[in-house]
């Protein structure tokens, strides 16, 4: 799931309260109270993963996690991505020729190309991304892999320096809800077999992501009593997420707040 900022304006809603504050001295609590009031709208774009339908823990930690969002913020507007419904297809040897200029022949490729453009720009776009992350053999679905193989792409998200790989868009909060049905985490004997968390840990860091922040409901499948105390404690987290005004708001837009 995604949460993207846009002022009727032109600005980002938290970018508008920032200049309000700086105009009128306004604490930024009451800014962002002004900024509502001039129809300053946040939209939210969403993504989810898993192929369990309604069953889906991850579905449900990352809703609330939006939900709890929208709460903090009225203006919420949003859309909806759902990678299980409606898959992006993987990456192929033309998806490739046509990223380095080869026309496209086909228009299902036509079509395919133009649904990526449209992926890595709801990214750009957005602020605040909470994805919806299960855990399958170990590591992510497939289908979020597609998603992030149209988000990681040279001189958009990244680029290649004189030191190396640089990450584009270290000014993005990233939210990402985990279910897994053992246990995975530091200490753990299947530790050794968690590449879901570290897999997007890393490549968030390699995009300029270095703090991506983790929901995570583990042991779902030990039994009904594991499932239930894992859920409860993950649901407290995702509503401890948006319960400061300020955890609502991209990076760049808190060190604009509080300077």
């Amino acid at each position: 799931d995604f949460v993207t900022c846009m002022c009727a304006s032109g600005g980002t809603a938290d970018s508008c309260a920032s200049k309000l504050q700086e105009d009128s001295c306004q604490p930024a609590s009451q800014a962002l109270a002004t900024c509502a009031q001039n129809n300053c709208t946040t939209q939210c774009a969403g993504v989810d993963a898993s192929i369990l339908g309604a069953n889906s823990a991850s579905r449900q930690l990352s809703a609330a996690v939006v939900g709890n969002l929208r709460e903090l913020r009225p203006d919420l507007q949003v859309t909806y991505r759902d990678l299980a419904a409606n898959p992006l297809p993987h990456l192929s040897g033309a998806h490739l020729a046509a990223a380095r200029g080869a026309t496209p022949q086909s228009p299902e490729l036509r079509r395919e190309l133009t649904t990526s453009q449209s992926v890595l720009e709801e990214f750009l776009a957005a602020d605040v991304i909470v994805i919806g992350a299960p855990m399958y053999n170990f590591t992510i679905p497939s289908q979020l892999k597609a998603w992030i193989d149209r988000i990681v792409v040279a001189g958009k998200t990244f680029r290649y320096g004189a030191a190396g790989p640089e990450g584009l868009v270290g000014d993005k909060r990233v939210i990402i809800a985990i279910a897994r049905g053992g246990f995975y985490g530091e200490g753990a004997p299947a530790a050794v077999l968690e590449h879901l968390e570290s897999y997007l840990r890393g490549v968030f860091g390699f995009i300029g992501v270095n703090a991506p922040e983790f929901i995570i409901a583990e042991g779902l499948q030990v039994g009904p009593e594991q499932r239930e105390k894992s859920m409860r404690q993950a649901m407290q987290a995702a509503a401890a997420l948006a319960a400061p005004a300020a955890s609502t708001l991209a990076p760049r837009a808190r060190r604009a707040l509080h300077a």
